[in-house]
């Protein structure tokens, strides 16, 4: 399915996540989520840049003038990479001080899908958003989640995958060219080690789920059957991305969080940006339509 793994930046993130690729700059862009940091690089690892994040930083999303929106704790902000400044753009969830945001996805029609959870990972305050651009509010679409992950969308747009981590659960959605979702039904039910975390969907319409604390990737067919899996030198896998030329590139982040010092030192690219190559290209990134 794929070549050989390798890290392209120890950066060794606490809670690395949201691998991007941005095609316009080609760059790969994420977050580390505890250590408050956006990262960006060029494809091949260098041409290296960070920027401090005032709080918890979810995810990033590139918007359609060029450049990128992030889930803070209390809402969604416009990121200038110029002088790392935060603009607010809306308010999600600022009375709730005890959620943060954790993943999020741009849909073909320029819309943003992101999932917030409990920060002490026990309490089931998540939900599922959908944020149409600028002046609109960010609309509830599900709820009941301890930790979310993985908005992702199959190629025809017509279905919507959402995971359910410490329920071990990936769930779809049928996806209306309105924006709205219904239908909700058991997708996969995580079986091995580890639990589903981010995930990105194939040209063909596989699921690619990485597995924190499973050392892998899994890849599922349209039917929510397993069919092969990708080895990491580490345990917690967050989040998959397509990205190059032919988008056969696959960036995937990694995190430090939950390994104790013993399992840091067997494990001392954790927390890495790694790539692999895969036979079948990935779907294009969308921007939000602001």
């Amino acid at each position: 399915m794929s070549g050989a793994v390798h890290c392209l930046w120890d950066v060794k993130a606490t809670l690395g996540e949201g691998a991007l690729w941005d095609a316009v700059r080609r760059k790969i862009w994420f977050v580390d989520i505890k250590g408050r940091r956006i990262h960006c690089c060029d494809e091949d690892g260098g041409a290296r840049q960070s920027w401090d994040a005032p709080s918890q930083i979810g995810f990033l999303a590139p918007s359609d003038d060029g450049g990128m929106v992030c889930g803070l704790e209390d809402g969604l902000y416009r990121f200038a990479e110029n002088d790392g400044a935060f603009i607010a753009l809306a308010r999600v969830e600022a009375d709730l001080p005890g959620n943060r945001f954790n993943d999020g996805h741009v849909d073909a029609a320029g819309r943003l899908w992101f999932g917030s959870m409990d920060n002490g990972e026990s309490e089931a305050t998540g939900k599922l958003y959908r944020f149409d651009g600028a002046g609109q509010p960010a609309r509830a679409m599900d709820a009941g989640y301890i930790i979310t992950n993985g908005p992702a969308i199959s190629p025809d747009a017509t279905t919507l995958y959402h995971t359910d981590t410490l329920a071990r659960t990936i769930h779809a959605f049928d996806l209306g060219p309105d924006g709205a979702i219904h239908g909700k039904r058991l997708f996969v039910t995580h079986e091995g080690s580890g639990h589903p975390d981010g995930m990105a969907v194939d040209a063909e319409g596989y699921l690619w789920v990485a597995v924190f604390g499973g050392w892998r990737i899994d890849r599922y067919d349209p039917q929510g059957r397993k069919v092969d899996e990708v080895r990491f030198p580490c345990a917690n896998i967050t989040k998959p991305a397509f990205g190059g030329d032919d988008l056969r590139t696959v960036y995937a982040t990694t995190a430090r969080k939950g390994l104790s010092e013993a399992d840091r030192l067997a494990q001392p690219l954790a927390g890495g940006l790694f790539t692999f190559r895969a036979e079948t290209p990935g779907l294009p990134q969308h921007a939000l339509h602001l």
